[in-house]
């Protein structure tokens, strides 16, 4: 069963990547598009800005999901590395739970946030209600805390195939000879 639960958050883990990759791919041809209408076109378009910082904000709150996952995530350790082994337990269980919270005020915030803001409209993009443009906020924050509870229950995942890029690789062969 617990192969099963991490075989779906490597799912999740991927997806995150992924949309965090696609949205910085399209974000680099779009923003050179635009300049190129302005400056050598002459007509400034409208869409190239709010779309790029859109998938600016998918990029990065998918992407510190996957982070996060990954271990790849902003720590300062000088601390925590001079403190007793039980201290430095009870930090990473204070760091848990604050991320916890924090994931939880992202989600609750952020949904209000995105249900407030679904009458308005973005004014160079009139098709799209302003609430969408919010809507990886929570989503993100919501990714993170499944990642945050995987971590609390399973251990740190970081030395998975799928995080480590070895795709082609069973769970049992990244285990040292002898194991």
């Amino acid at each position: 069963m617990n192969e099963k639960i991490l075989k779906a958050m490597d799912g999740l883990y991927l997806t995150c990547i992924w949309s965090a990759g696609f949205s910085i791919f399209i974000m680099s041809i779009i923003i050179p598009v635009g300049v190129f209408a302005r400056y050598v076109l002459g007509f400034g378009a409208q869409w190239p800005e709010p779309i790029a910082i859109l998938l600016m904000v998918v990029f990065t709150f998918l992407g510190a999901a996957a982070s996060y996952r990954a271990g790849a995530h902003i720590a300062v350790a000088m601390l925590t590395d001079r403190i007793s082994p039980p201290m430095q337990v009870a930090c990473k269980v204070m760091v848990d739970i604050a991320m916890v919270v924090v994931c939880l005020f992202g989600i609750v915030y952020g949904t209000s946030l995105c249900l407030g803001t679904m009458g308005q409209n973005l004014g160079e993009l009139p098709w799209m209600p302003v609430g969408v443009t919010y809507s990886p906020l929570p989503l993100g924050s919501l990714f993170t805390l499944i990642f945050v509870l995987e971590k609390m229950v399973f251990g740190s995942q970081h030395k998975r195939a799928v995080v480590t890029y070895d795709h082609g690789l069973d769970e049992s062969d990244n285990k040292p000879a002898g194991a």
